[in-house]
């Protein structure tokens, strides 16, 4: 009974120290958000009709966690920041502070808003989305895309994913992947 005991530990402890050198060599291999290089329309796969540049993209009616209603086609005339996130996702979360100092610094000045559309589906309940967006102190709307409707008229597969919209209602960028905010100022200038 004690050789087990003893050979489960040993195991156990084996097991662990493999865990421990996997992540520690996980975490050397991963760049800065800074480092990573992100440009407009970065995907290589084909975009779904009327989300290719210069159309108007579909528009959608969603409820905020606030209650407020967001409609996309209320934001005509702004610069619009159109991201699809979930509170679980790696870059989502590298990404969301560079949004929100952005959105602080830029949102009056530069005529632009963020509409940071969360993949309601894709989480853990509503509890997960309240925590991440009082952690990252988020200031922007965060319309929820409760049955995945809105995913899958933006054929968004990968997160993050962002359109920049410019102020004719036109699609003028996508981008797979994480930004910075020296990246969004860059998109959102040339708008």
């Amino acid at each position: 009974m004690k050789k087990r005991t003893v050979g489960l530990v040993i195991t156990a402890l084996i097991i662990g120290m493999l865990i421990v050198m996997t992540v520690k060599s996980n975490m050397k291999t991963a760049e800065p958000i800074d480092a990573i290089v992100v440009g407009a329309d970065t995907t290589t796969t084909e975009y779904e009709s009327g989300l290719e540049e210069g159309n108007t993209p579909p528009d959608f009616e969603l409820s905020t966690l606030s209650g407020d209603i967001i409609k996309l086609t209320d934001y005509k005339g702004k610069k619009v920041i159109l991201n699809f996130w979930a509170s679980w996702c790696g870059p989502c979360k590298a990404e969301m502070p560079h949004m929100q100092n952005y959105y602080a610094k830029n949102k009056d000045s530069a005529n632009v808003e963020i509409i940071a559309v969360n993949l309601t589906t894709e989480e853990r309940g509503l509890v997960s989305i309240e925590k991440f967006v009082d952690a990252y102190g988020l200031t922007f709307p965060i319309p929820l895309d409760n049955d995945g409707e809105v995913m899958d008229m933006y054929r968004v597969m990968t997160i993050p994913t962002t359109y920049m919209i410019s102020t004719d209602g036109t699609i003028k960028h996508k981008i797979i992947g994480p930004m910075d905010e020296k990246t969004i100022k860059e998109l959102v200038d040339n708008l």
